[in-house]
């Protein structure tokens, strides 16, 4: 069925990944095994030879190997890389791009999907360096199975020890071979992070808004089988690998960059912080004087109040998800903003809280539409993503056939 990458690095579970090799082979796979210089203090290569009946990669450097630019050749023909255990140290070169072996040269250079199964000591697991490479690697698109917890190697108890071997084989193959779900061919769109709007060749006016939420949804949608096109403002995070991916500026620029895509979507999800006002920037870099500086701001385009107002919404399509970011009265706030724009859903978060929102990795919200309002407690922004798409879910599901499917 499929050619799967297994490597194998520095931890006591490396002696899992034997079973997990057999695993993927029972459900029919081919197994390529790549193992670091720390994993075969744990266990031989000769084991993974044979049960993989295939030479077992232990050396970016192997005489003969430069003839294929092996990393290279493996990297194309894989449909999957899965590396269990991932120790702390391989979630750190992952996420920073160091390449200084086979194995994360070999994460460089594929694009087929990567699964982690990370395998560490519970304050390790908890350290905020890892925490923050794992969000790192989740907005790339990057699959994680969470490790389990129990009694550690190292004899603490705590969550860190590497998932059975079983569910990492269910987990891998559902990603192969994932079910259909209501967003399977849709056309989704997402806007994320903020946008600046000039005031001259040096200045802007921006807002704090990162981009993570809004690439945790595309990054979910895509995951439940959408072609998704994400629309980028000016954001620090990395975007998820997406079907299409525009970057924009301004308001004006997110504004043209929406409307000209809208009629072919099934959905669109406003997560972007877009500026409600402007202003004509100035040519020259404005010159510091005494006394105050006076700019004067006029409206930009309310992009949602826009689709809303869309002719053929008449038939549900696209499903219109806005997203209000609110100090007070957040719940108010976000029903006004539903009646006004005629949209469908609107998910509500109050940026005045220090730990969700923006330049976080985790966020409280509050789904509110017209039959009901969906409380969603603080978590990451992923599993918010989740919740969000879950209830997008069954919008979708009562449109006709995807969009643009008669084309294809």
């Amino acid at each position: 069925m499929a050619l799967i990458a297994l490597g194998v690095t520095g931890g006591i579970g490396a002696y899992k990944a034997v079973e997990i090799a057999r695993g993927l082979q029972k459900q029919g796979h081919d197994v390529q095994a790549i193992m670091t210089r720390s994993a075969r203090r744990f266990v031989a290569p000769l084991t993974f030879e044979a049960i993989t009946r295939r030479p077992v990669v232990t050396d970016q450097w192997t005489p003969g190997a430069n003839a294929d630019i092996e990393h290279i050749s493996i990297a194309s023909g894989i449909d999957l890389l899965l590396v269990a255990p991932a120790t702390a140290n391989t979630l750190g070169k992952f996420a920073h791009g160091i390449a200084d072996d086979f194995l994360s040269s070999l994460y460089l250079a594929t694009t087929a999907p990567v699964v982690l199964a990370p395998a560490m000591n519970t304050n390790m697991f908890a350290h905020p360096a890892v925490i923050a490479n794992l969000e790192i690697l989740t907005r790339r698109g990057v699959r994680i199975v969470e490790p389990g917890a129990g009694y550690l190697a190292c004899g603490w108890i705590g969550k860190g020890r590497l998932a059975e071997p079983d569910e990492v084989v269910t987990f891998v193959q559902q990603l192969l071979t994932p079910a259909a779900t209501p967003f399977t061919g849709r056309a989704v769109l997402v806007t994320a992070g903020p946008t600046y709007e000039n005031i001259d060749p040096v200045r802007y006016i921006g807002n704090r808004a990162s981009g993570r939420m809004g690439y945790a949804v595309a990054s979910e949608a895509m995951r439940r089988g959408a072609r998704v096109t994400l629309i980028a403002g000016p954001g620090a995070a990395d975007p998820p690998a997406v079907t299409e991916l525009v970057h924009v500026r301004s308001a004006a620029d997110m504004h043209h960059a929406v409307m000209a895509r809208a009629a072919a979507q099934d959905a669109v999800i406003m997560t972007a912080a877009v500026a409600d006002y402007t202003l004509e920037p100035a040519a020259q870099k404005i010159a510091k004087a005494d006394g105050p500086l006076v700019l004067t701001l006029s409206r930009t385009r309310d992009i949602l109040a826009d689709l809303g107002a869309l002719p053929q919404r008449r038939d549900g399509r696209p499903v219109l998800v806005g997203f209000a970011a609110e100090t007070h009265d957040v719940i108010d706030h976000a029903r006004g903003k539903l009646r006004r724009k005629k949209v469908d859903m609107i998910v509500a978060n109050d940026v005045s809280r220090q730990d969700a929102g923006f330049e976080v990795d985790a966020n409280a919200v509050t789904i509110v539409s017209a039959a009901e309002t969906i409380e969603v407690p603080l978590q990451s922004k992923a599993q918010v993503a989740g919740r969000i798409l879950d209830a997008v879910e069954a919008w979708i599901a009562r449109l006709p056939a995807p969009a643009g499917a008669a084309a294809e």
